[in-house]
């Protein structure tokens, strides 16, 4: 398994028809020879010896084909291990989205417990935010040097040490420090995404990463359970401690967590990767194919300046500001509905600004119907998941997210009519189930833009990006609606028709293709056009 071979420019994927005679095989050799710079490992029924060659029979592996990390799991498929992977990964995700729609409800509760201004709350909100977009690009740096497995197990970690101390805040600069190093830990949570991806064959990663995000609605709907039935009653610091309960199951499970098969061939730990890629077909009750398993070994990994390539830089533009409108508007509209609830509909929050509460005898908390209406506006996640999940295959990635931005858009309109608490809890429904859609596919769509050397370094960044529209969110939904509704919901929707085109003209489309494992992927596959002899004898292309 130490073999290297330094070849020089043409990837062989698949070596279906090998030579007969021993002058065509040493042929043969001389061509693999001059491929991509790699290590090959032998995956054959017997018994390996150092080499990667099959002990039992030398010539059968000479002929074995050569296969990538995709085509093994193409082969292993879709199974138990992937289910299993599915529901650790989604209690990480779960945790997060609790513990960001906690803010929706903690804003409220502050403002009159502390008697705090609307920019203080808004402040609070977004101070988690700048720890999330200040993290993410290390998160994913990290996870691209070191792995993914070890920097999502610390980030979550931190997240639960910070999060039971923030319960324990006794004061407001106190919460703000405390929520803010919590936020430092969910910078780490894309990375779920980006580990998942890296083990679910291509037909099937669409729909699974859909799946997934079912989690995401799963927290956001427990959550506002959760303090329906404590805030009334153990108030806000119980609800703090409670709400990390996904996290800590999840620690509790990590240590099964497996590392990617992808990210341990990219950094030459082959044996690794190979006992991995035989977990999942043992899991699976599936045979591991025979074949020579190519690694693309890479030392220089996790580079921005790799994302700002003349390959990339469009595409990383373009998804910067489309990850920035999705979350700006998702975030914005969840803060809208508490504002517009307790203002009765778009009509009260149009009257204009009312005085600051002076006193809590004047401070609105969150009754049973806000509550109510709150939860009926979050379980228009899950129609917004299953209707994504109808068309992300059958249109495109690309056009499933211009259609959700477009359907938004669409459904703030009404908000600029005088509209009691009944429509707008109806319009809001419907907003947030489109909006919640389209940030479900830009999770689906980054990762299979972007090879393994830097997939976790583009979720990191294109994540620490989108939360300048967290950051932004409060202060446009909580601050500046008390001063204009109107101009409030028009930079909604311009934001989010800008965003609808930008996904239109997006210079790739991912649908049906498989993840690629190093940039050297791309360049071999231009090569080919021009090494039409090598490829009809020795190669079968995508």
């Amino acid at each position: 398994m130490d073999c290297c071979i330094r070849p020089q420019s043409i990837l062989y994927k698949r070596w279906r028809n090998p030579p007969q005679s021993s002058e065509e095989r040493s042929e043969g050799w001389r061509r693999e020879d001059m491929s991509v710079d790699n290590k090959i490992c032998t995956i054959a029924p017997g018994i390996f010896d150092a080499e990667g060659e099959d002990s039992s029979n030398s010539y059968r592996s000479d002929e074995a084909e050569t296969l990538s990390v995709e085509d093994v799991l193409e082969t292993i498929g879709f199974g138990i291990f992937q289910w299993k992977l599915c529901f650790l990964t989604g209690l990480a995700w779960t945790g997060e989205s609790m513990e960001i729609m906690i803010l929706s409800v903690l804003g409220p509760q502050l403002h009159c417990d502390w008697r705090l201004s609307s920019f203080q709350v808004a402040f609070m909100t977004s101070v988690v935010f700048l720890g999330m977009a200040s993290s993410s690009p290390v998160w994913g740096n990290m996870s691209d040097k070191y792995g993914r497995k070890i920097c999502l197990i610390i980030s979550i970690c931190w997240s639960v040490f910070y999060g039971i101390l923030s319960a324990f805040a006794p004061a407001y600069g106190w919460l703000l420090v405390l929520r803010g190093l919590v936020g430092v830990g969910f910078g780490g949570g894309p990375q779920t995404v980006t580990l998942y991806s890296e083990f679910l064959p291509m037909k099937m990663r669409g729909i699974s990463i859909m799946m997934m995000s079912v989690f995401w609605s799963v927290g956001a709907v427990f959550e506002v359970l959760l303090a329906w039935w404590i805030m009334p009653t153990l108030g806000w610091r119980w609800l703090l401690i409670f709400s990390i309960t996904p996290f800590a199951t999840f620690i509790c499970f990590c240590s099964w967590l497996p590392e990617s098969p992808r990210f341990d061939l990219l950094t030459g730990n082959t044996e690794k990767a190979m006992a991995t890629l035989q977990r999942v077909a043992r899991d699976n009750g599936k045979t591991m194919p025979e074949g020579k398993v190519i690694a693309h070994k890479q030392k220089d990994r996790g580079q921005i300046k790799d994302l700002l390539s003349s390959q990339y830089w469009r595409t990383t533009l373009l998804l910067w500001f489309i990850w920035f409108a999705n979350v700006f508007s998702y975030f914005g509209i969840i803060m809208l509905t508490t504002t517009l609830l307790q203002s009765g509909g778009s009509c009260g929050a149009n009257q204009g600004t009312k005085p600051e509460p002076c006193c809590n005898l004047e401070c609105n908390y969150l009754t049973s119907d806000d509550y109510k209406d709150l939860l009926w506006t979050t379980l228009a996640e899950f129609p917004g998941v299953l209707f994504i999940t109808l068309i992300i295959d059958r249109i495109g990635r690309t056009k499933s997210m211009a259609t959700c931005f477009f359907m938004l858009s669409l459904f703030i309109l009404p908000l600029y009519a005088c509209i009691g608490r009944i429509s707008a809890t109806v319009v809001i429904f419907i907003a947030r189930a489109f909006i919640c859609g389209g940030l479900q596919v830009v999770f689906v769509y980054t990762p299979e833009v972007y090879p393994t050397e830097n997939r976790a370094l583009a979720m990191g960044t294109c994540s620490a990006v989108s939360k300048f529209g967290s950051l932004i969110a409060p202060f446009v939904s909580e601050v500046m609606l008390r001063k204009s509704m109107y101009l409030t919901l028009s930079i909604y929707c311009g934001c989010s028709l800008l965003a609808g085109i930008m996904c239109l003209i997006l210079p790739m489309e991912t649908s049906g293709k498989s993840l690629q494992e190093s940039t050297f992927n791309k360049e071999a596959g231009a090569n080919d056009h021009n090494n039409e002899s090598v490829k009809n004898t020795t190669l079968s292309q995508d």
